[in-house]
């Protein structure tokens, strides 16, 4: 038989990772325009995309996979309630600085993963990785620096500094877990999400859909399902079939969405110098990921990235 059916799905597979890709960076667009608390858009995503997801894993059997990996479950059940923080503390990022500054701060977490691995995994640490580290470090002294000393910003930006060294946190957990199915694994995540969300919510304040004004109602429907549910399918079905370098080379497509709608339909404004520190960590974390020696100590392409992407 001749290549053109695997040719076939790979094509297929960059038009949906694309397509997720591309959504997943209007993600802060839509978060800003719903009028609740960070934690309660972070469960409600949470709640919406796990019915979209209940329906993928009865459509594909996945449940029999479920239960038959169940001893294994425990670890994707902690990364679960580590990305539930992971979620609400990037929201809230996006309340206190732009969406541009929130995101590039976010993307430190590939580099971020490198001093988990060293010091969680005892993986070697390579001069190449030592040197991204060090560039990525610029860039966020340099972002930093640039904020004029206004407190929001430089709140927004640690709140999304600190949403990526949870997510780096997320990873980490399962890499060292080992590997599984990527939509049950999401599945079992958002479980976890869910649980720790809701008595955080509950203690914060409660609930408050019932204030939610009706584009608020289809900003966080979007979010659930389409963002969340849809993308986080379309993503895994895709990198089944894609190298760990091309997964890559799209996802940082994410940040630059996400910067150029920020300033170009909300108006934000973003200094020379911090898109030099945010594209320096961007570049960074690139470079990191595509270096084949960057994998010698153990790390796993791209593709095996978590469900909690953004």
């Amino acid at each position: 038989m001749d290549a053109r059916p695997a040719q076939k799905d790979i094509f297929r597979s960059r038009l949906m990772l694309l397509a997720a890709i591309l959504t997943f960076g209007t993600v802060g667009l839509f978060v800003r325009g719903i009028g609740l608390p960070s934690g309660e858009i972070a469960l409600f995503r949470a709640v919406i995309a796990l019915v979209v997801l209940t329906l993928i894993m009865a459509l594909t059997g996945r449940f029999a996979l479920l239960w038959r990996q169940r001893a294994r479950l425990w670890p994707y059940l902690l990364s679960g309630a580590v990305m539930a923080f992971n979620w609400i503390l990037l929201f809230e990022s996006y309340r206190y600085t732009s969406i541009a500054l929130a995101t590039l701060a976010y993307y430190t977490a590939p580099t971020l993963m490198i001093l988990a691995g060293v010091l969680l995994l005892k993986e070697k640490l390579t001069a190449w990785q030592l040197l991204c580290f060090l560039a990525s470090t610029l860039g966020l002294v340099l972002m930093l620096g640039a904020t004029g000393g206004q407190p929001g910003d430089w709140k927004g930006v640690l709140l999304g500094l600190a949403s990526a060294v949870l997510y780096a946190a997320v990873i980490t957990i399962n890499r060292a877990a080992g590997g599984m199915d990527g939509i049950v694994r999401t599945y079992v995540q958002f479980l976890a999400a869910i649980a720790v969300m809701l008595p955080f919510t509950a203690l914060r304040g409660g609930f408050h859909l019932h204030l939610l004004d009706t584009n608020g109602w289809v900003y966080l429907l979007i979010l659930g399902l389409v963002h969340t549910g849809v993308c986080y399918g379309l993503y895994f079905m895709a990198i089944a079939h894609l190298r760990g370098q091309q997964v890559a080379i799209m996802s940082y497509l994410d940040p630059l969405v996400a910067v150029l709608l920020s300033v170009w339909l909300l108006g934000e404004e973003v200094s020379a110098l911090q898109l030099l520190g945010g594209g320096l960590m961007l570049l960074a974390a690139l470079l990191n990921e595509l270096l084949p020696g960057s994998w010698r100590s153990g790390r796993k392409p791209a593709g095996e990235k978590s469900g909690a992407a953004d």
